[in-house]
């Protein structure tokens, strides 16, 4: 699998291409292209989308993320150029290994389209994949813009966060964890940042303008929904406001060197570009799953699939969907490190201890490849698939290694025992003293066989097994010695069976520490993915925890801004909301632990299978 780095991208992408496109039939879908460039790097992603009306300059505010005068098409008549949403992959400029990825709407409300649903989609594509979303309008924020932010009101019918099909308040919640930062960018401002005489900021022009009204009339509700609306789904607010560019000539503005623009401009194009890059964070899935340049195709894909079907897009869906296919992908991945690290290394036929160092060595660093990648493997059932495919790896290993090392053993007491073969066939050993010779014989061909290196795990087995076979014989050529008497034959025969004995008590330690190692295996297999599932089980927990206190410190600025202007029933509703996520937090908390399985149960299965391969040996032998 190629992974392509930050510079990769650069090159791969030198302008950006369509990323989900309109189609014929007015239908959305997902450019094959990019998904084939965002499959290829595996880097985490910052996704930063722009969205609002038509012919409002998004795209030059985009290239200038991109720090390129040209890239994203600007267009220069009053016809809308952008369709769809345009992806531009670039390497993060301050965060290492992280890619920064530009997405450029289709401008809202063009006339000559007419189609305000799919306005919406667009709308709600941009804030479900970005981690910050920059909404750029004209003139100054007035009632009239943020009437044409009114996407934002619908975003319940649009998105859903659980996979129930009614939205309750308590969902609100759940959006505040997964919305991204909202970014206004006012263009073609000329108006002093004063309210009520005061120097303001733009931020706090910003909150002046999103001030809710009191009253329960239609008109103050309509004026209030929008504010709102933006209110409640992004707690987290910046803005940005911007002088013209240029006195005329704006439709080659893109052609124009930055020293020829109004500085005014400039300064606060930089300014905007510098807040964007240092803030805006990398995109994550609800639980503060990290989500990279693959996973983000993935996710628009499972998005647009569902608004194709005329669902609405369900964030819980679509990453139990991922996770299904990121697990799947996670245990392939673990499965192919553990198998290429001990090819690799083993090098057969080896001992049990080298064996099972090197066995819990590849297996330690698989499961890590494992956790990595995976996420929301609640009942561990994929880290149990990982657990008995590395144990089956495992126990082939050992199997071939047990062969390797029958083959290498038997093949070296062939090799050694051929002059004493020969010496019989010749009859040397039948001779007057020819059964001390052969004993003779016999003990250099032992020394010789336990000097020989690399003989494996079957060393002593095969030893015992051979000695076996050669009773008979060496039986035979005792009884034929006319040099000794009944009685020292007698003895002889007692040292032929000792002599056995003993090499049989060493094939049974021999397969004796096979088997404790493969206790030994299966004990530390077990400690360690126990380990490594607490360790996974508490990263998600601090995740989970940190996405909670950042909705909870969210809830309570709000709940402070409308306790300031008076709206003591919104207040108590925010109040109610901040004690449920304590809750929340409070059960995660509890619940940090829950799900920890055993595996010895799965292991003692898969093993003893193994020990009754390895006990058939000793037990070929003792017969």
């Amino acid at each position: 699998m190629v992974v392509l780095t930050g510079l990769d991208l650069a090159v791969l992408m030198p302008t950006p291409v369509c990323f989900i496109e309109n189609a014929l039939d007015g239908s959305l879908r997902v450019n094959r292209a990019a998904l084939d460039i965002l499959a290829s790097h595996h880097e985490p992603v910052v996704v930063v989308s722009i969205v609002g009306l038509y012919r409002t300059g998004k795209s030059y505010l985009m290239n200038w993320l991109a720090g390129k005068t040209q890239g994203f098409p600007l267009g220069s008549t009053v016809q809308s150029h952008t369709k769809g949403i345009w992806m531009w992959c670039l390497p993060h400029p301050l965060k290492p290994n992280h890619s920064l990825v530009l997405l450029d709407t289709e401008g809202l409300g063009d006339v000559s389209k007419g189609d305000q649903k799919n306005d919406c989609w667009i709308f709600a594509l941009a804030v479900l994949l970005s981690s910050t979303l920059v909404y750029n309008s004209m003139g100054t924020i007035d009632q009239y813009a943020l009437e044409k932010l009114y996407f934002v009101t619908e975003l319940t019918e649009l998105i859903k966060v659980k996979a129930s099909d009614d939205f309750h308040e308590d969902d609100e919640i759940e959006y505040l964890k997964i919305f991204p930062t909202f970014v206004w960018c006012i263009r073609d401002f000329s108006l002093e940042l004063k309210i009520e005489g005061k120097v303001v900021n733009q931020d706090d022009y910003l909150e002046h303008a999103l001030l809710l009204k009191k009253g329960n009339s239609k008109k103050v509700m309509e004026y209030n929904l929008p504010r709102q609306c933006i209110r409640n789904f992004f707690p987290k607010r910046k803005c940005f406001v911007f002088v013209r560019p240029v006195a005329r000539d704006l439709h080659t503005v893109e052609h124009i060197p930055e020293q020829k623009l109004d500085q005014s401009f400039v300064q606060e194009c930089q300014r905007f570009c510098k807040y964007v890059h240092e803030t805006s964070q990398v995109k994550c899935l609800k639980g503060g799953h990290v989500i990279t340049g693959r996973m983000l195709g993935m996710l628009a894909s499972s998005y647009v699939s569902a608004i194709a079907s005329g669902a609405v897009p369900c964030l819980d869906d679509a990453v139990t969907s991922m996770a299904r296919i990121e697990n799947a992908a996670a245990v392939r991945e673990a499965s192919d490190y553990y198998r290429q690290q001990m090819e690799q290394l083993v090098k057969m036929p080896t001992e049990t201890k080298e064996l099972s160092d090197i066995h819990g060595k590849c297996e330690k660093e698989a499961l890590e490849v494992f956790m990595q990648r995976s996420f929301k493997d609640q009942h561990q059932e994929y880290q149990q698939q990982v657990v008995c495919d590395l144990a089956h790896q495992y126990l082939d290993i050992c199997q071939k290694n047990q062969q390797l090392s029958v083959e290498k053993c038997q093949g070296l007491l062939q090799s050694f025992s051929v002059e004493m073969d020969q010496k019989l066939q010749e009859g040397i050993y039948t001779r007057p003293g020819g059964y001390q010779l052969y004993i003779e014989d016999r003990n250099l061909m032992v020394s010789k066989y336990h000097s020989a290196p690399g003989k494996g795990i079957k060393a002593e087995v095969i030893l015992a097994d051979f000695l076996k076979r050669k009773q008979m014989e060496a039986h035979a050529i005792l009884q034929a010695e006319k040099k000794l008497s009944e009685a020292e034959k007698l003895l002889a025969s007692e040292m032929e069976k000792a002599t056995l004995m003993e090499q049989v008590n060493k094939a049974r330690e021999e397969e004796l520490f096979g088997l404790k190692q493969l206790r030994e295996d299966e004990r530390r297999t077990n400690e360690e993915n126990l380990r490594q599932m607490r360790m996974k089980i508490v990263e998600e927990r601090e995740e989970m925890l940190k996405e909670q206190e950042q909705a909870l410190e969210s809830l309570m600025a709000e709940q402070k801004a409308v306790l300031e202007k008076g709206f003591q029933e919104k207040a108590e509703l925010i109040e109610e909301q901040i004690q449920q996520l304590k809750g929340q937090e409070q059960q995660t908390w509890a619940g940090g632990f829950v799900g920890i399985i055993d595996f010895i149960g799965i292991l003692r299965s898969i093993f003893n299978a193994a020990r009754a391969v390895a006990t058939s040996f000793i037990g070929e032998v003792e017969e």
